[in-house]
């Protein structure tokens, strides 16, 4: 889109025009999100569309950007709001590098495969290829965490700022960094992630990248794959939700069966995420997650 990326703090007054602003303007639905991005400006955390009015309380949040349009467009006065499936859940991803999961998550919800939306990206490195895929198409970025500042952004203010977003589900795919208590508490069995070994081996602190697929090859296992898993307090110990193999070639290299289980990653991720967004995860008594099959309700996996 070219637009470039601002790194802003939000004033305690900043406010969004409402939809009663534009009250006789009709929209043009057939822009995605009803206003295609054709600048860069500052929006407060908690706007929908463009369109939802909205006063910060913190100056603290941090964005990258978040998008406006320059005009109103017209579009013909029956195709409007109630295009939009009622029930589509908000989704943020976190990532820490290129974001290829973020990407087939965001392409699916995009071609209406997944029923949710990604309202925001959160990451550590501002300038990560996922960042970068996410000013691309208009979603907000936060940085987290953000140290060397005089206030620092602390848990505490990201768990407020998804909040004011009215995130749903937290998909992580390939953040790096340990997951905070308190975003964990506030957000119990609604944060997933992705691991490229099939836990519980290989997984838990400096398990990640290569790192695991060269130990599974040293290891000798003869298949290895990706795992979902919602999100506790440690690093992969949360309860599994699902699982694909991939068999481990004899003389694979590391990148080799990276490439293998990162195949399986993107498809594996859309279908769970497709479920979480239609509410077929459910709970066993014994506290393990299962899959309800969208073709036959009475199955699981």
């Amino acid at each position: 889109m070219g637009a470039q990326s601002l790194l802003t703090r939000l004033s305690a007054n900043a406010y969004v025009p409402s939809f009663k602003d534009f009250k006789g303007t009709p929209f043009n639905t057939s822009i995605p999100r009803f206003l295609q991005p054709t600048k860069w400006s500052s929006m407060p955390a908690d706007h929908t569309y463009g369109l939802a009015p909205c006063r910060i309380r913190s100056s603290k949040r941090p964005f990258l950007c978040a998008v406006s349009s320059q005009e109103v467009q017209e579009f013909p006065a029956d195709s409007g709001c109630h295009d939009l499936k009622p029930n589509r859940k908000r989704l943020a991803v976190f990532v820490s590098g290129g974001g290829s999961n973020f990407k087939a998550i965001h392409e699916a919800t995009l071609k209406g495969s997944v029923l949710g939306d990604v309202v925001v990206l959160v990451t550590n490195k501002g300038d990560c290829g996922g960042a970068a895929y996410a000013k691309e198409y208009g979603i907000p970025v936060v940085l987290f965490p953000r140290r060397k500042e005089p206030q620092p952004f602390s848990p505490s203010d990201l768990v407020t700022t998804l909040r004011e977003f009215k995130v749903d589900f937290i998909l992580l795919a390939g953040y790096l960094k340990l997951i905070p208590v308190e975003l964990v508490q506030h957000y119990q069995k609604r944060i997933l992630n992705i691991h490229p070994s099939l836990l519980p081996a290989f997984g838990g602190k400096g398990y990640y990248g290569l790192k695991v697929h060269k130990a599974v090859i040293s290891s000798g296992a003869r298949y290895s794959g990706p795992t979902i898993h919602f999100v506790d307090e440690e690093f992969d110990t949360g309860r599994i939700l699902a699982q694909r193999v991939v068999p481990v070639c004899a003389f694979d290299t590391p990148e080799e069966l990276a490439a293998r289980v990162l195949h399986e990653e993107h498809h594996l991720y859309v279908d769970v995420v497709a479920a979480l967004c239609e509410d077929r995860i459910i709970w066993r008594d014994d506290g393990v997650p299962l899959i309800q099959s969208k073709e036959d309700p009475q199955q699981y996996s």
